[in-house]
Formats: structure tokens, C-alpha cells, sequence
């Protein structure tokens, strides 16, 4: 599919990847604030619903010809569509907790971890419910997404509401130096909704890479 060349000229060093994406109208809203912020690009990968399905398309209303969007990725090979350098960062909209998928993967070499889903405290080594030693969980460092994670070209993970980001997206983002990216709400909230949490991240990092091409212009008159 060919872009409008004002899109392609304007897109930013910013991705979209959209983990286990399973309601159509949350998919459909995130795609058009993808589109609205100047995603270069949106990743989905296996096991969110079809960006193609009616009321994605629905949502989207018309992202889907002003974003470059990939279905069905394998987590294996989504570093094979991120450009060199990229650092993955992974939302994390559930407070001081946050959800991870436990693949077929992780639970072979945890013979111990034998429920599907577990909720982990980032500050401690445990399980909270099942004393699960978590050394093997990726060790991310968390940051409030309005403090500077735009210095290199940035991927952003949205995971589903019902299961949380998957294992796999924590380890890439370990595996680039990425972080978590935490937006605080207020006591009693649990979280936000998926394409809220996408939507702020988004414009957040827009709103970072604006600032930045002002300094570097405001330097290069100086000189």
C-alpha cells in the first residue's frame, strides 16, 4: 500500500507494537492516535484481533491508509521490522504492579510457576501469592513516561487489558535497554484503558521529539 508523502515525510522515530490487542474497538482507537502522532509504523503481533476486521476499521476511521500497519507477527521476529537502535519500552498501566503472559517458554524452565498468569511487584523478588522466586522475570527499570526516553528511535508496547503484556515484549525491551513506562493515577485506580494508555504515550513521545528538534535547530543558529 503507497502513503500520502506528507505522512511518510512527517512520521517520527516512533513505533507502535500492539501485544495480545483483543477488542476491535480499543485496536481501532490506538491505530488512529497512531496516525494522529506520526507512528512510522504499528506492529501487531499474533493474537491481537485483525486490524482488517470491520469494526477495527470502524474505529480507525481511516488510520489505516495514513499508518503503515503489519499483521500477525511472530515475537521472534518483530526486531527483524524495528529500525537499527531501537529501545523498547513497555507501558505499564497498572500501578505498581504489572501483568506478564508466562509463555510455554518460561514455564518449562519454571517448573514452579504453573499458573498461567501471574501479578508481580516490581520491587520485590517473590510472587506476592505463590512465593515464586522471580529472578528469571526481566529486570526493567521503571520510569514516569513524561521524563526523556526519546534520545534513540523508540518502540512502544500496548499490551491487552484482560492479560497484560506478554514475557516475550518485557524481554525485548530488556534486550534493547528499554524501560517500563509508568503513568501515574490516582489512589484507588487500578488502570487505564488500553488506547487511553497508548494514546498519552504516544503524544507524550511526539511532544519529547518536538522539544528536541527545537533545541537542536536553536544550536545549529548559534553556531
Amino acid at each position: 500500500m503507497t502513503y500520502p508523502e506528507t505522512q511518510v515525510h512527517n512520521s517520527l522515530p516512533l513505533l507502535l507494537i500492539c501485544d495480545n490487542l483483543r477488542d476491535p474497538g480499543n485496536l481501532g482507537t490506538i491505530l488512529r492516535s497512531a496516525a494522529g502522532a506520526g507512528c512510522s509504523k504499528v506492529l501487531l503481533t499474533k493474537g491481537c484481533v485483525d486490524a482488517w476486521e470491520p469494526k477495527v476499521l470502524r474505529a480507525g476511521m481511516g488510520a489505516h491508509f495514513q499508518v503503515p500497519i503489519i499483521n500477525n507477527i511472530e515475537w521472534e521476529t518483530v526486531p527483524n521490522y524495528l529500525p537499527p537502535d531501537t529501545r523498547v519500552y513497555v507501558a505499564d498501566n497498572c500501578g505498581l504492579y504489572a501483568q506478564a503472559q508466562i509463555s510455554n517458554k518460561a514455564i518449562d524452565h519454571n517448573k514452579g510457576a504453573d499458573r498461567r498468569f501471574l501479578k508481580f511487584h516490581k520491587y520485590e523478588e517473590k510472587d506476592v501469592d505463590t512465593g515464586t522466586d522471580k529472578d528469571w522475570l526481566p529486570e526493567l527499570e521503571v520510569q514516569n513516561y513524561d521524563m526523556d526516553w526519546t534520545e534513540a528511535p523508540a518502540a512502544v508496547v500496548i499490551g491487552g487489558e484482560t492479560h497484560g503484556v506478554s514475557l516475550e515484549s518485557l524481554q525485548l525491551a530488556e534486550s534493547t535497554g528499554g524501560k517500563r513506562l509508568l503513568i501515574p493515577v490516582a489512589p484507588g485506580v487500578d488502570s487505564l484503558n488500553s488506547a487511553m494508555a497508548a494514546s498519552i504515550l504516544l503524544f507524550e513521545a511526539k511532544r519529547q521529539l518536538r522539544i528536541r528538534a527545537e533545541l537542536m535547530s536553536r544550536n545549529r543558529s548559534f553556531h
